[in-house]
């Protein structure tokens, strides 16, 4: 693999896994990204030019997906429309990107030969219980309760058939929640850090109760690259970092990290639909693959995260002030 195509390389955990890969590896890469709201190509600074190509682009638009994907040696799949409160609001995009896209990615790879990687969520396994000690494997029937976790399962199932009817050589990865360097502030964790930076008070949807699996984006990363490189031809291989913890603990832990009174947050309305649980069993992957996680320490990884948002204001900044428009006007 000389070159690999990063579709949504200017979002979050795509630009993680450019750098990832440029700072790691001898492939280059091409990134694909439309520069929605949630895309940034300040998000790549820093990494050798020779070493990176960018083209703005609809993942959606077969000419131009068919012209990248043919000088391409292997596809990593990251664009797609991702925020839940979004979908809730407006499902079209998302069925655009995470369907349309998808499928359109699929048809070019399967034209050229091209290796496949699609990258996925937990989400479309739905939720656990809170007092359920089961996690996710890889043969936990999917379950999706939003209409963005919807369509991601149903980019997952189109990838699975191009696999089986035309040979396509594809993985897929569903990983648990991520958190790191280069994410939209309108996110969980980035929105609390923000808030606190400019004096406003951290927001908890309903008692915070609901447990999600973090996992840094830099884990994220290495496991892709394992599954790119070793992964078996359709399999599907899930991504976690033993991360459980509740939004509550999260908040608190963001407020005590950051020289703040843990209980220093205001409890708003909860989200519709708002999954209890996710928890991921990664074990296929560490068996498999022998991948293991660098950051085992949450906190460690959270103050990591911590200090970037803090250096990193004029990143984060120009989106910080629609995205708290946008959740006054939910009431959140």
């Amino acid at each position: 693999m000389a070159r690999l195509l990063v579709t949504g390389g200017a979002g979050f955990i795509g630009s993680n896994f450019v750098h990832y890969v440029v700072n790691r590896t001898s492939h280059d890469v091409t990134v694909l990204d439309k520069l929605t709201y949630a895309g940034n190509r300040a998000s790549l600074d820093g990494l050798a030019k020779h070493r990176v190509s960018f083209i703005q682009g609809d993942v959606a638009d077969p000419a131009l997906v068919d012209d990248v994907v043919s000088s391409t040696d292997a596809v990593v799949h990251y664009a797609a429309e991702s925020h839940n409160d979004n979908s809730l609001a407006d499902s079209h995009p998302f069925l655009h990107t995470n369907l349309i896209g998808t499928y359109t990615l699929l048809e070019a790879v399967r034209r050229h030969g091209t290796r496949f990687h699609h990258i996925s969520t937990d989400e479309v396994y739905g939720d656990l219980e809170l007092d359920d000690h089961q996690r996710f494997t890889e043969e936990t029937p999917y379950n999706p309760s939003s209409p963005y976790s919807s369509t991601k399962a149903g980019s997952d199932l189109l990838v699975r058939a191009w696999v089986r009817s035309f040979g396509v050589a594809a993985t897929i990865s569903n990983c648990s929640n991520n958190y790191g360097p280069y994410q939209h502030v309108e996110k969980f964790i980035p929105r609390q850090i923000t808030n606190i930076l400019r004096g406003i008070r951290p927001k908890l949807y309903g008692e915070g109760r609901n447990v999600r699996d973090w996992i840094h984006a830099d884990d994220h990363s290495s496991a892709v690259m394992s599954i790119l490189e070793k992964g078996r031809i359709g399999e599907t291989y899930l991504i976690g970092a033993d991360g459980e913890k509740d939004n509550k603990a999260v908040v608190e832990l963001v407020l005590t990290l950051m020289g703040r009174p843990a209980d220093a947050y205001d409890h708003v309305k909860d989200r519709a639909g708002h999954d209890l649980r996710y928890a991921i069993d990664s074990t296929k992957l560490r068996d498999e693959l022998g991948w293991h996680p660098q950051y085992r320490n949450f906190e460690q990884g959270l103050s990591a995260t911590i200090e970037w948002y803090r250096d990193h204001e004029e990143w984060w900044s120009p989106s910080k002030e629609l995205t708290e428009a946008f959740y006054a006007r939910l009431g959140q």
